[in-house]
């Protein structure tokens, strides 16, 4: 089995990390992970997620190859065959790949995503033909509040849906993480660590509150418009407060929720 020597690489990485003037804090910081992490990497208890390994080197100014290696190379010395197979092997033994999302799975998400997004279509659709003018919809501050919940239920929705991985990588099951990036979207919950246990919960929540972000909410804003016809105090406060109470409420603080009771 060709496997990485951990010791050789714990000691090679904390000579690297010292020579370019990093504490294990900063370290960890600059990769959005615990300085207790980068301890038990140089101590060769563990090593980083191969989706680690060209940040890593890149911080320290190396080359991936000489950090699986664990000891400087020579600019222009190249590798013979073998040592090229070597290393080869030991990077495929060092990867896990995830899991792709079934197909059926992908079908799924999308046909949903896709009907919350001819939902929003229909809807405002038929305010146009209702009100007769886009300039009506914009005067009514409790429409324009609806707008702003449905526009940012899509542009999650896509994330939770369609981009998100349904497994995250090993690294997050072995250190505690309170911070998630993916692409443009990211999240930060101090006090909990995100990890397998709790995050196909979290997708769930968000995916859930997409669906309800661009069907449900137009509901409730033509019953609220039914009550109380034409006073705008109430659709001020509406347009204003309902938003941010259903951005707030119903998906980052059940969020919160799942990730502390699951992890």
């Amino acid at each position: 089995m060709f496997e990485i020597d951990k010791a050789k690489f714990g000691s090679f990485l904390a000579a690297q990390r010292k020579e370019n003037g990093m504490t294990q804090k900063e370290l960890a910081q600059k990769l959005f992970l615990s300085d207790k992490a980068v301890s038990k990497w140089e101590r060769g208890l563990s090593l980083p997620d191969v989706t680690l390994l060209m940040p890593l080197a890149d911080l320290l100014g190396i080359t991936v190859t000489e950090l699986l290696e664990g000891r400087r190379i020579e600019r222009g010395a190249g590798l013979d065959a073998t040592q090229t197979e070597s290393l080869v092997k030991k990077a495929l033994v060092y990867a896990k790949k995830q899991p792709e999302k079934p197909k059926a799975l992908k079908r799924r998400h999308w046909l949903t995503l896709g009907f919350c997004a001819l939902a929003v279509f229909l809807e405002w659709g038929a305010l146009y033909v209702a009100l007769g003018s886009f300039a009506a919809l914009l005067q009514n501050e409790l429409l324009i509040g609806t707008f702003v919940v449905q526009l940012l239920s899509l542009c999650f929705g896509v994330h939770f849906f369609i981009t998100a991985k349904e497994q995250l990588p090993a690294y997050y099951d072995e250190h505690p993480i309170s911070f998630y990036s993916s692409g443009m979207f990211e999240m930060n919950f101090p006090g909990i660590c995100f990890n397998n246990r709790n995050w196909r919960q979290i997708l769930r929540v968000g995916r859930i509150w997409t669906v309800l972000g661009t069907t449900a909410v137009p509901v409730c804003s033509a019953c609220a418009c039914m009550i109380a016809p034409g006073n705008w105090v109430w659709s001020m406060v509406l347009g204003l407060v309902f938003p941010l109470a259903f951005c707030l409420g119903g998906l980052f603080i059940p969020m919160y929720h799942v990730a502390r009771k699951y992890g």
